[in-house]
């Protein structure tokens, strides 16, 4: 019963914490909509919460949690990340295209694979969430419920990126014409550059 508690109290914390709108489920989003490599983006997404959850609840955010340089390298990386995607999003607003599920330019595995990696680990918040937050509230448990609380955060994160990325087609009908895909632009250029500025904001504070 307590591990069955532990998992329950993993899942329902890493739900919350990955559903707040963020850059990476910006991305996600905009991926299920375009029909591009979503499974693999939200598997590459998943996965790699998972092993920050796993670090997290292993002990290593005390130790990250400790290194001012870890601390900043990644928020000066993350920030200009950020500042690049949400400019490139702002440019996309200005010259919107209606959604062709069926056709159109695709991009590229690569590219679509290495900014769902990159919207992760460059992303000082995700590593707050996940390996100091929820690692750090793991210690209330020991053995058995501690793996059980870790698996169920990363059971949360699996089912929050594959809801999250199939389930946006059901906005496809929305997203034919290109006046919302011009908002969904502009929202995630805010959200984007909201989220380098709050970076930038707490490194200089």
């Amino acid at each position: 019963m307590t591990a069955l508690l532990a998992a329950l109290d993993g899942f329902l914390l890493g739900g919350s914490l990955i559903i707040a709108i963020g850059a990476q489920n910006a991305f996600v989003l905009r991926q299920g909509l375009k029909r591009e490599f979503v499974l693999a983006v939200c598997l590459v997404c998943a996965l790699s919460d998972a092993v920050l959850i796993a670090a997290g609840v292993a002990g290593l955010g005390a130790l990250v949690q400790r290194s001012d340089t870890a601390i900043l390298i990644i928020t000066i990386g993350g920030s200009m990340f950020l500042f690049v995607y949400g400019a490139m999003a702002f440019l996309r607003a200005a010259r919107p295209r209606a959604l062709d599920a069926g056709g159109g330019r695709a991009g590229t595995l690569a590219a679509a694979l290495s900014a769902a990696l990159a919207f992760t680990f460059l992303n000082p918040h995700v590593y707050l969430d996940t390996v100091l937050l929820l690692g750090g509230l793991s210690g209330r448990y020991s053995g058995e419920a501690r793996l059980a609380y870790g698996a169920g955060a990363v059971v949360a994160s699996f089912v929050w990126f594959f809801g999250l990325g199939y389930g946006a087609r059901m906005l496809a009908p929305l997203f034919a014409r290109p006046s919302a895909w011009r908002v969904l632009d502009i929202g995630i250029g805010i959200v984007m550059w909201s989220l380098a500025a709050g970076l930038v904001a707490g490194a200089a504070g």
